[in-house]
């Protein structure tokens, strides 16, 4: 709306500008040459905003001149009005639509619940901000940037980006971003001492939430991890490590790069937890719709005692509070997080 009112403006501006040179070289071409170019411009510009100081010299003595007049003054109402009211709907239309999107992202953020917080949308925030949106995760961004936030909104979701505009390390801003009702906290911003004052305010405001938090220097990963973050993370190890997997396991990196990076396969590595009174509870894994139904492949189960059963014999029996590790279609993950629901109903 916005877009269509600058260009409206721009095309009054350009009508405008237009009637000024014409005025300007028609009050010079009458006078054949008496009147200097800047004395035409002047006449040519009270005309056209009604001002009318006087005329030209001996303009009625130069037979057309008033009749270009009239003529400029009749357009440049016109183009005037126009040009005014072009403007004053830029105006406008700026601020009540800033007002009226702000208000309707600070109650779509008010009404969200296990959500996940991103303090920080530089390099590694963007990142983490698209493996939320491939994976349909609800979140919530803030950074300090407000026409970077604003890029990346356009950029990645079409401007449907729930953001705010503030400094993470601040409680009142987190609250914004309704940090208590949240599932998880990712503390990805460019100083590490700034992610120790997100983790420290975030776990005081939200004592269950999963808190991940990045770590520039090696040393402020155990600072970190007591101020309450649940896992700290370095991309300098990983991109470390990365690199050597490069050369000691090309085809394996290439494999979970296309799992996980490739939006048209949209395939996924997901967690599913089995919750109390979940139908699946004391079934073995044969007899679960888990193959049938969403072709998903169970790469692992952990159980209560946090340790891994990796590629799970069929006759395995799941337990409530047991986690699933699944391989495969994005869709089909949502599809089994319903059928593993207390009230699901297998077909």
């Amino acid at each position: 709306m916005v877009n269509a009112s600058i260009r409206r403006l721009f095309g009054a501006l350009i009508v405008l500008a237009v009637l000024v040179l014409t005025g300007t070289l028609g009050f010079h071409a009458l006078g054949h040459g008496r009147w200097h170019y800047s004395d035409c411009a002047y006449m040519t510009v009270i005309t056209l905003s009604t001002v009318g100081f006087g005329e030209l010299g001996n303009m009625g003595e130069v037979p057309g001149a008033r009749a270009l007049t009239v003529g400029l003054i009749v357009s440049g109402v016109g183009a005037l009005a126009y040009v005014q009211g072009n403007l004053t709907a830029l105006l406008v239309e700026g601020v009540i639509g800033q007002a009226w999107r702000r208000n309707r992202m600070k109650k779509a953020i008010d009404g969200l619940k296990g959500h996940i917080v991103v303090a920080g949308a530089g390099s590694t925030g963007r990142h983490v901000i698209e493996e939320l949106i491939a994976t349909r995760t609800k979140f919530v961004v803030i950074d300090r940037d407000r026409p970077h936030l604003e890029r990346i909104s356009e950029d990645m979701t079409g401007g449907k980006l729930l953001y705010v505009h503030g400094d993470a390390t601040d409680d009142h801003v987190l609250e914004t971003a309704n940090v208590r009702e949240a599932q998880g906290v990712i503390a990805a911003l460019t100083h590490d001492k700034d992610n120790v004052f997100v983790t420290l305010s975030a776990r005081s405001l939200n004592a269950t939430a999963r808190i991940i938090a990045k770590a520039v220097e090696d040393a402020s990963m155990a600072k970190l991890m007591k101020a309450g973050a649940t896992s700290v993370v370095s991309p300098a190890q990983i991109g470390g490590r990365r690199m050597a997997s490069e050369l000691v396991r090309p085809e394996v990196n290439e494999f979970l790069d296309q799992m996980l990076r490739d939006k048209d396969k949209n395939l996924r590595l997901e967690e599913i937890v089995i919750p109390e009174g979940s139908p699946f509870s004391g079934q073995t894994l044969k007899d679960t719709p888990i193959r049938r139904e969403t072709r998903l492949l169970v790469v692992a189960v952990r159980g209560e005692d946090r340790e891994f059963s990796y590629n799970p014999d069929p006759e395995f029996v799941l337990q409530a509070g047991m986690i699933l590790i699944v391989m495969g279609d994005a869709s089909n993950v949502i599809r089994l997080r319903e059928l593993a629901q207390p009230d699901a109903i297998e077909a």
